[in-house]
């Protein structure tokens, strides 16, 4: 895991996990999708949570066993950025996040 290099502005959120690609090891990452949408103010996390597990199952398909899967969540304004990188693919998905008024 790592974490923000210090560039972004100090209040945003940047978060990366590798596991492997295998789906077993999803679950790790659809959880950490739901603690982070929670913790950006979306009690009703399930749309990130299904964003993500469907946009791993595309970028990591065909490639279990052999690939780390790397798993990437930042915060945006308003929105909950993901970003899934596998066997030299990439896929992104956003989830809106409600208002803070």
């Amino acid at each position: 895991m790592s974490e923000s290099s210090g560039t972004e502005d100090e209040s945003t959120l940047v978060l990366r996990i590798s596991i492997p690609a295998a789906a077993e090891y999803r679950a790790i990452v659809t959880e950490m999708a739901a603690k982070v949408a929670t913790y950006l103010g979306d009690p009703e996390q399930q749309a990130a949570v299904t964003a993500l597990e469907t946009l791993a199952a595309q970028v990591t398909s065909g490639s279990e066993g052999a690939a780390d899967a790397t798993f990437e969540f930042r915060q945006s304004a308003g929105a909950l950025l993901m970003r899934v990188r596998c066997a030299g693919r990439t896929g992104d998905a956003s989830h809106p996040l409600p208002s803070r008024t």
